[in-house]
């Protein structure tokens, strides 16, 4: 459009920008009129037309089988694009014109923008299917006359106005016709079925329009001033009305065929569903940025672990020692792996711990010296994924430290993972892993003891999880760890605000 009236046309670029806010609307005009529009601009020169805009109806059979769009025509060849461009009026005489033995009635309306006419629209109706019209249609065709008299006088489209034709509702979506006070004189099933979503249970012909949204609308206060004026019809506007049973888009253009305001029409579309489908995008964007924070994290973890582990090893380490140190570290980035596995089956960033503790085990359980057995007692229940990350390598650490230390090459015995959850005020888990194995050696204090894997074990679960940890000779024979850990989401979600 822009290469054909700059290569062709007089028109400078302010007119060039009045014609596309035109074009932003035609849609509506060619589907009130169930017709095919052109526009036709005078070329350079005066002897000729150029068409540099068509559009097809979507309420009716096209009329231009052919792309209209390009094509030049001298003047004279058609009389009522001379007569609409010379006089400035709307053009309708003249018989059906034949086209591949179809009829079509052709009319022409000028396209003016302050005092100069810019161009011609030939509005073309296919006839073909013409029958008597139904009350929609009617109103279609009287508020399609009246756009073309706003077009004609340059009343429309509306300088600053310009529309998204895909977001905007058309006129099958919804369409209500309002007298001049604001009073509904038409309703399509469509805009009635909008409404009845809203929340509406009568009809809406004879009700005053901004009221009747007003009163569907939740009450807002001031605000309910400014909905009853915008759905009143007085001005070119778009807007949304939501309420508990679904939400309306609606845009308004006021009616001034002849420059006094008649009336207005409504267009409007049910976009319930929409919005529900934004939100939860939304909330799965929000959903994706946290997962990306907590991967960061969790890999900042992995480094930090990294770096203890190579600070221990000590330049003098052997092969197998750096082996060892190097599989230690894989399943402890093995177990923030699970959590994040069992996390990305669903969205809602909580987990069933007991499948993450029971994996835990298993991956645990093959560097075992001797046989030994893994079991777990009782159940963890759901943990937000901030406490589920940590406690899954805290429990890889100790189940890791029971059997190394706990249990010699060809020995057997047991290791007991026991979940209590006081699901309370406070909301608490109570952990306890026993073993059988060998026990503590004498003088152990484990809050002093400098294995890596239990100073990792004191940061997680005292620094990180806000939690007690403690590790005694267990009744017997053996080693218990117990671990005492605030479980209450919110608690976590505070706690991070805070740190971050």
């Amino acid at each position: 459009m822009n290469d054909l009236v700059r290569q062709h046309t007089a028109l400078d670029d302010s007119d060039l920008e009045w014609l596309h806010l035109l074009v932003s609307e035609w849609q509506l005009l060619s589907d009130l009129s169930f017709a095919d529009l052109v526009l036709w601009v005078p070329t350079r020169d005066g002897a000729r037309y150029v068409s540099i805009a068509q559009m097809r109806p979507n309420t009716g059979p096209t009329s231009y089988q052919d792309d209209m769009v390009g094509h030049f025509v001298p003047r004279g060849r058609r009389p009522m694009l001379d007569a609409a461009l010379d006089e400035g009026r709307i053009v309708r005489e003249g018989d059906p014109e034949w086209r591949e033995e179809v009829p079509v009635r052709v009319e022409s309306i000028p396209v003016r923008r302050e005092s100069r006419v810019l161009g011609v629209i030939a509005r073309n109706t296919n006839l073909l299917t013409v029958r008597t019209p139904s009350r929609l249609e009617l109103t279609y065709l009287q508020s399609a006359s009246d756009l073309a008299q706003m077009i004609a006088v340059g009343a429309f489209p509306f300088p600053g106005q310009q529309v998204d034709m895909d977001a905007s509702p058309r006129a099958g979506d919804g369409l209500i016709r309002l007298d001049a006070d604001g009073v509904v004189q038409y309703a399509s099933p469509n805009a009635l079925s909008a409404y009845h979503r809203l929340g509406l249970a009568a009809d809406l012909v004879g009700h005053h329009l901004g009221q009747t949204t007003a009163e569907l609308a939740p009450a807002r206060g001031p605000v309910d001033e400014a909905l009853v004026k915008l759905a009143s019809g007085w001005a070119p506007r778009g807007f949304e009305v939501e309420s508990s049973g679904g939400v309306i888009q609606l845009r308004v253009i006021p009616l001034k065929p002849k420059g006094e305001h008649i009336g207005s029409l409504v267009l409007l579309r049910d976009v319930t569903e929409l919005r529900r489908r934004e939100r939860e995008l939304i909330t799965k964007d929000a959903t994706i940025r946290e997962i990306h924070h907590r991967v960061k994290n969790n890999l900042q973890t992995v480094a930090a672990l990294l770096r203890l582990q190579a600070r221990r090893m000590g330049s003098a380490a052997t092969g197998t020692s750096a082996r060892d140190a190097l599989n230690e570290a894989v399943r402890r980035v093995g177990s923030i792996a699970i959590v994040h596995e069992t996390l990305s089956q669903n969205l809602d960033e909580r987990v069933s711990f007991d499948d993450i503790a029971d994996r835990v085990m298993a991956m645990v359980a093959e560097i075992s010296p001797g046989t030994v057995a893994c079991r777990r007692v009782g159940g963890f229940g759901v943990l937000d994924a901030k406490v589920a990350t940590p406690l899954a390598m805290v429990l890889t650490e100790l189940l890791q430290n029971a059997l190394e230390h706990g249990f010699g090459p060809g020995e057997q015995g047991r290791v007991e993972v026991s979940a209590v959850r006081d699901g309370g005020e406070e909301d608490r888990l109570l952990v306890t892993v026993q073993d059988d194995g060998r026990g503590l050696p004498a003088g152990f204090d484990p809050q002093r003891a400098g294995n890596l894997g239990l100073q990792i074990v004191r940061t997680l679960v005292e620094g990180e999880l806000g939690g007690a940890f403690d590790m005694v000779p267990a009744p017997g024979r053996g080693t218990r760890v117990v671990l005492d850990i605030p479980v209450r989401a919110e608690t976590h979600r505070s706690a991070e605000r805070e740190a971050g």
